[in-house]
């Protein structure tokens, strides 16, 4: 198996873990030297917290474990593409590469809608891959939101959503 999809199929183990908390699927771990110093899932919903992405959760992680704010050589691996949030953490966090699964048309904030990444009047960018175990990433996301719509349309035929 190679490095990145074993990688990735790690942070798809922290995915599956916010969908099992009813969290939007998303999984996150930061390697440097091999090892993963931070994992994450989205916990939003958990933790009441709109910051509590499993980009800033695993990075949080790295630099505490590093004992620095700057994750110089660290690469990042995320389900799907970071949002303008994470992505701006990234860059103040020094990120060397992100590699992603699945691109975010709505949000993504490395190529999709912004491309914060490699925007040339920041004072850092970092390398961007994606497509790592794509069609597993993006399954996990399109079942957990048809879940989601069926559970709102079963509401609303019942007259309890507005």
């Amino acid at each position: 198996m190679k490095k990145d999809e074993y990688y990735m199929k790690e942070a798809l183990k922290e995915a599956r873990k916010a969908f099992e908390k009813d969290e939007v699927p998303v999984g996150a771990v930061v390697v440097y030297k091999d090892k993963i110093i931070g994992r994450a899932h989205n916990q939003i919903l958990t933790l009441k917290d709109p910051t509590a992405h499993a980009e800033m959760i695993a990075i949080t992680q790295a630099a505490s474990f590093l004992q620095n704010e700057r994750l110089l050589g660290c690469s990042i691996y995320v389900t799907i593409e970071p949002c303008s949030m994470c992505a701006g953490a990234m860059v103040l966090a020094r990120i060397k590469e992100l590699i992603y699964a699945t691109d975010d048309p709505k949000s993504g904030a490395c190529g999709s809608v912004l491309n914060i990444a490699n925007h040339k009047g920041l004072n850092h960018n970092f390398k961007v891959k994606k497509g790592i175990l794509k069609e597993e990433a993006g399954s996990i996301i399109k079942e957990f939101f048809k879940i989601k719509r069926q559970m709102h349309y079963k509401l609303k035929s019942k007259g309890e959503v507005a």
